[in-house]
């Protein structure tokens, strides 16, 4: 999750919402990723999607079979139908998120008992280190 958050300390210092994700697999690294929505224009380069992408790429396939997602914000619904669709088994989060958070805030997409794949979810690591930096960030935007 350190690592997750360097990359959202990143994202931060380029106008991004500081939002990181790293995706291992046998605490080897596959993909990283941070939040680029203004510097791509895009709405769905979110950090989580970006290393889903990028992994996909990287191993051949759409499958991550025993991987775990590190993510500095809990996935909003879009991220987590993605993570659900990636078959990733096991996401790891900082910080909820009360407006969006799809991981059980105000949806639980991750563990649906519908769909065919649920999720293991493990939250709150370093929340205090993600929370604070997205607070400080949106604490500077409005300042301008």
């Amino acid at each position: 999750m350190g690592q997750a958050i360097e990359l959202a300390r990143r994202a931060g210092e380029k106008g991004e919402v500081p939002v990181g994700a790293i995706l291992v697999k046998d605490d080897l690294l596959i993909t990283q990723a941070h939040n680029l929505r203004e510097q791509s224009g895009s709405p769905v380069a979110h950090a989580e999607m970006l290393a889903i992408q990028a992994a996909s790429k990287k191993i051949g396939d759409w499958r991550f079979v025993d991987t775990t997602l590190y993510i500095t914000l809990e996935p909003c619904p879009m991220c987590a139908g993605a993570i659900v669709l990636a078959r990733i088994p096991r996401v790891v989060y900082a910080a909820v998120d009360p407006k969006s958070g799809a991981a059980g805030t105000l949806y639980n997409i991750l563990q649906d008992e519908r769909l065919n794949h649920r999720v293991e979810l493990v939250s709150g690591v370093l929340a205090e280190e993600s929370s604070a930096l997205l607070k400080s960030f949106f604490e500077k935007r409005r300042q301008k």
